[in-house]
């Protein structure tokens, strides 16, 4: 699977994990130099709470378009670790 957002690969694993309709990928899958940390934070009920990245791509920002949950519930122990995107990333095979 892929992760693209303008036109650029900021992901890329055969091993992401598939959860409410999202994939989450491997930490080491991700390019880092497209990444920012962010300071946004949401929780959810039953996975925890999620921090965020930004992506910088060509010079463009999409603020808040990845999370991940460094600290998952043990029902969402699977995805601990692992990034899912939002904000018009595509994910493709």
């Amino acid at each position: 699977m892929k992760a693209i957002w303008n036109n650029t690969v900021v992901a890329e694993s055969d091993n992401t994990v598939v959860v409410e309709n999202n994939h989450y990928f491997p930490a080491d899958s991700l390019k880092k130099e497209f990444f920012e940390d962010s300071i946004a934070h949401t929780t959810c009920p039953w996975k925890g709470r999620a921090n965020y990245y930004s992506l910088r791509v060509q010079g463009e920002l999409n603020k808040d378009a990845a999370w991940y949950y460094p600290e998952a519930s043990p029902a969402a122990a699977n995805i601990q670790g692992r990034i899912a995107f939002w904000k018009g990333v595509k994910i493709t095979n």
